[in-house]
């Protein structure tokens, strides 16, 4: 069966549509604290296959990009952009996006894969990058940032911003999200690295996030929280299986004043590792309302610290996503106006 298919016969997709009818006050807009600060909740995209059929987000004749995005908007303040992890963005992409959403709407961009160390496939590369490549490394499948001349690498930068430049002009970028692989470990190479980056991204915000529980050991713990305080780099606060190798905790900590991020993953601890995986299988978890209230003091306590707080569902399978960042929304507004 087709995945749009599946995604009207799944009871997991019912019955997170028969709760996202029971929700009456979730606000469509950022929540203000009485302090000032803010809180934007979304999801990590508005595309996925699984989401499109007509009545589990999008009302009926809601089919184009353009009205995808309109509509989706008018429900959230914030989403999150992951594409650009596989194929650097394009500047046009960032004016379109910026005409079809209103002021105060806000979105996060994940890094380019060769931003954070990750390969890319040189097919995904663009035409320019592609033809600069010596022979050698213009016939492999892939690519390293280590495998790249210094000025290709440079370019990728380049590239990716100004193909986010319209979104910084016009105040919709939140920040760029600098996700690292497994393999990105403590010490003082990785800690240069994020340095590089963050001045690679001058005026730009960036936030961080690890795949490795190797920051968070009992004695990395508190050097990493440090060191991203010492230079105000946001810390991605994270919500994902637990009990493996490569499992982040769940630490509320802020480690910048203008920014914190939190990001659902979900809690399939069986398809977090799996290889082969489909990114819709691995994602594919829809949190109950109680494992979201667990959450709620945290955010709250987060968004007291933090002048703005991103709070992003990337569980992005069917309307799990997007019945969830609504319920959060929900029980946010009402604890935080209690």
């Amino acid at each position: 069966m087709s995945p749009s298919g599946s995604a009207h016969h799944d009871p997991g997709a019912q019955s997170a549509t028969e709760r996202a009818a029971a929700i009456v006050d979730a606000p469509t807009e950022s929540i203000s604290l009485p302090n000032g600060h803010r809180i934007r909740i979304g999801t990590a995209g508005w595309t996925d296959k699984t989401l499109l059929p007509a009545g589990l987000f999008y009302p009926d004749g809601v089919d184009t990009p353009e009205d995808r995005l309109r509509y989706y908007a008018s429900r959230f303040p914030l989403v999150e952009i992951d594409s650009s992890y596989y194929g650097l963005p394009v500047r046009r992409n960032s004016e379109l996006w910026v005409a079809r959403t209103p002021d105060g709407f806000r979105f996060d961009i994940k890094a380019y894969a060769l931003m954070t160390g990750h390969p890319t496939e040189v097919a995904r590369l663009p035409r320019t990058l592609r033809e600069a490549l010596p022979a050698s490394i213009a016939t492999q499948r892939r690519v390293y940032p280590r495998d790249l001349p210094p000025e290709i690498y440079d370019e990728v930068w380049t590239l990716f911003r100004d193909a986010i430049q319209p979104l910084v002009d016009t105040g919709r970028l939140g920040s760029v999200l600098l996700q690292y692989p497994q393999w990105f470990m403590p010490g003082t190479a990785a800690r240069n690295a994020l340095l590089e980056a963050r001045d690679r991204l001058a005026g730009i915000p960036c936030t961080i996030e690890f795949r490795n529980r190797g920051w968070f050991e009992s004695r990395s713990r508190n050097r990493t929280l440090e060191f991203l305080s010492d230079h105000a780099l946001p810390y991605v606060i994270v919500d994902e299986p637990q009990g493996l190798p490569n499992s982040v905790p769940p630490v509320a900590a802020v480690t910048a004043p203008s920014l914190a991020i939190v990001r659902f993953h979900g809690r399939r601890d069986d398809m977090w590792n799996r290889r082969g995986v489909s990114v819709a299988d691995k994602y594919r978890y829809l949190y109950d309302r109680d494992e979201l209230a667990s959450w709620v003091p945290r955010v709250l306590d987060v968004a007291e610290r933090a002048d703005e707080t991103h709070i992003v569902f990337n569980n992005c399978y069917a309307n799990y996503g997007t019945t969830n960042a609504r319920e959060m929304s929900a029980m946010l507004a009402a604890a935080a106006y209690d």
